[in-house]
């Protein structure tokens, strides 16, 4: 699963050959998470309330570019590292 992103000691992953509604995943420390594209929520599983808001933060800023990495991963091509959050 390729990392797009890393920050704060958060990494923002994209499987390729994924299942609808776009999304991308989350690890920090012990907690995993999908996360949606198009409303920024949680779909599955967990984070800490201030690394959910740093990952929303984060997306918003993104949006655009993590819908690009997902129409890359839907077409198998080499997806885009995203800028972190500073």
């Amino acid at each position: 699963m390729p990392e797009i992103s890393r920050f704060f000691g958060i990494v923002v992953r994209m499987f390729y050959d994924e299942h609808p509604p776009p999304h991308f995943h989350v690890e920090y420390a012990e907690h995993r998470a999908v996360i949606r594209i198009d409303t920024i929520e949680v779909s599955r599983g967990t984070l800490p309330r201030r690394a959910l808001a740093l990952v929303a933060e984060w997306a918003l800023v993104h949006r655009e570019e993590l819908r690009d990495d997902w129409r890359l991963a839907e077409e198998g091509r080499p997806l885009r590292a995203i800028e972190p959050l500073e």
